[in-house]
């Protein structure tokens, strides 16, 4: 009989301890919301990277300071096919916050045609 992988349970991130605010439409005005799925900082306890769209082909990443977070929403979690799920959630960040984007690409020519020595 195959064996099947079942959905695990998402693991906690630290950023839950963020709590709701008493008025949203505040929170909207001084604010803005990224969604992703957050992840530990590689080197600096004092930020989070927020992976957009964790099984997309084309990923981008944001890079917050925690000390801009004001709240975190957790949203639903996806699974792939493989039956992995990755916790996603909504960060509210103070406007006027220094964050960083992140895209990777692959280094090549863009004209399509190969550069002659000249």
């Amino acid at each position: 009989m195959p064996t099947t992988k079942q959905p695990q349970e998402a693991i906690k991130f630290e950023i839950q301890t963020y709590r709701r605010p008493k008025d949203r439409k505040a929170l909207q005005t001084s604010h803005v919301a990224f969604s992703g799925s957050p992840q530990r900082h590689p080197y600096d306890r004092e930020k989070i990277i927020l992976i957009a769209d964790p099984y997309s082909t084309h990923n981008f990443f944001y890079e917050f300071h925690k000390e801009d977070i004001a709240y975190v929403e957790e949203l639903p979690s996806i699974v792939n096919l493989e039956g992995e799920t990755v916790t996603m959630v909504r960060v509210w960040i103070k406007k006027m916050s220094i964050a960083m984007r992140c895209s990777p690409f692959i280094v090549e020519d863009t004209a399509g045609e190969p550069l002659e020595n000249k």
